[in-house]
């Protein structure tokens, strides 16, 4: 069953309104917090200044009953107990155990709590008042003593007790300014952590900016990192390494269609004239078979052109896996001097191999590799001269060296000799079955083995050289 996403998600807002609502948040989190806990400190203090006016109104109570004659004065002043409370919400019964009361003064109607009194020669403590919920939830405290008379023998017993409406609305307040009090402390925070951000992330827009007006006719551009903070510096210099690499890809991309554009034209061009003169007028036998080999030998420049691209594709792919295998160097330089004995002959050109040990590499492209080297050295190597191919121990590996005497190329070609379609000199353009891209193709199977390949030309000398690594 599908999901609908809800109308609301976190992961949609604005970075700078996540910002703003993190931090209002947490301010509404730390001010309630400490909020409430001086609110409960006060509480607890205003719990125990009440708890010790009730007692010293008991107290002060129990001094003037032993000092007067009780009945007496309650019966000739009996306001002075209730002025003695000073609250129309408290409570006071003075009675002798096991009587009705002498006087009862509770305004409040409040109900009489029944506990045992503190003895009349014990000292009244906090431990003595009674903790307790009205009817609607109000506090409600209260204190149980006896008193010595000089009535009777027996000790008076004197309640008092206190609703606690006024704490209660004191503390409702209090909690009601603490909940205000966060709430526009979040929002003030918000707003400034909104402010704060926008212009925070200023940068970061004006990066965007930048990135924007970037596009394939000017590649060439680069961010300036001189004014931006240093958090975005790593980010500013990624992008620009970025722009390297793709103006350098877009550049071979651009040049490698050219080349193939003008190498396929070649051919082309070669087919379709010869086959229009050929069409023109009636030719003899002969001639259409001259025709017909000229022609297949344009269709196999386009053939293994073709394979040749198609095989670099490949290669550049992420998942093109190789087969590495542990081979006989020997053995692989002995099937190379045999396949390339005849080619070299024509020009009066011997192949020296120089191979021992063994190499952990893909047979197939190893071959390949070494094929694509041979074939140019043989093309391009002075007639009558030696190729040499060799192998010698190397600290990452094995490397493998094919040497050619020849015409030296100039420095500024070496580091290009291994793009696709990238020759020297306009020269080697000449060439029947040269397509430029065998170096490349030698490139790409040392990037497969993860290898490294490089190329020396000095002293009419040419040294191409390929270092496979170890398992």
């Amino acid at each position: 069953m599908k999901r609908h996403s809800p109308w609301f998600s976190f992961g949609r807002l604005s970075l700078t309104t996540r910002l703003s609502l993190i931090f209002a948040l947490l301010t509404f989190a730390v001010i309630t917090l400490a909020g409430f806990t001086l609110y409960r400190t006060l509480e607890k203090q205003i719990s125990i200044r009440d708890d010790g006016a009730l007692l010293t109104r008991v107290e002060q109570i129990r001094t003037l009953l032993s000092d007067e004659d009780v009945l007496n004065l309650i019966h000739n002043k009996p306001q002075l107990f209730a002025n003695m409370l000073g609250n129309h919400e408290a409570l006071l019964v003075l009675r002798f155990p096991g009587q009705a009361p002498l006087i009862e003064v509770n305004p409040g109607n409040s109900p009489v709590p029944v506990s045992t009194p503190v003895a009349a020669d014990a000292q009244l403590t906090l431990a003595a008042v009674q903790h307790s919920m009205a009817r609607d939830n109000t506090p409600f405290i209260a204190v149980s003593a006896s008193a010595k008379t000089s009535d009777g023998p027996q000790p008076l017993e004197i309640i008092s007790g206190r609703l606690m409406t006024e704490r209660t609305h004191i503390l409702a307040i209090y909690r009601q300014q603490i909940i205000l009090l966060a709430l526009t402390a979040a929002a003030l925070t918000a707003l400034l952590a909104f402010w704060i951000a926008r212009r925070g992330l200023s940068p970061l827009r004006h990066l965007a900016g930048q990135t924007a007006s970037i596009g394939i006719r000017n590649l060439s551009t680069r961010i300036d990192n001189r004014k931006s903070p240093r958090e975005l510096t790593v980010l500013i210099d990624g992008f620009n390494q970025m722009l390297d690499r793709l103006e350098i890809s877009f550049t071979q991309l651009s040049q490698v269609s050219a080349d193939m554009a003008h190498d396929l034209r070649t051919p082309i061009g070669n087919l379709l004239g010869q086959t229009e003169v050929a069409l023109s007028q009636q030719r003899s036998t002969d001639y259409y078979e001259k025709l017909l080999g000229s022609n297949f030998e344009e269709l196999l420049r386009l053939s293994k052109m073709t394979d040749n691209m198609l095989f670099l594709a490949r290669a550049e792919h992420a998942d093109h896996a190789i087969e590495r295998a542990l081979l006989n160097i020997g053995d692989e330089f002995q099937r190379m001097g045999e396949y390339f004995e005849g080619p070299a002959e024509e020009r009066g050109l011997s192949v020296i191999l120089h191979g021992e040990g063994n190499i952990w590499a893909d047979a197939n492209l190893l071959r390949r590799a070494l094929a694509n080297l041979l074939a140019n050295a043989i093309r391009y190597a002075e007639e009558g001269s030696e190729i040499v191919l060799e192998s010698a121990a190397h600290p990452q590996g094995t490397k493998i060296t094919v040497i050619n005497q020849g015409q030296t190329i100039n420095p500024q070609h070496l580091d290009r000799l291994f793009d696709r379609f990238y020759r020297a000199d306009p020269s080697r353009n000449t060439h029947a079955h040269a397509s430029g891209l065998g170096l490349s193709i030698v490139r790409s199977i040392m990037q497969l083995h993860q290898g490294q390949y490089s190329v020396v030309s000095e002293n009419r000398q040419t040294r191409f050289s390929l270092i496979f690594p170890n398992k």
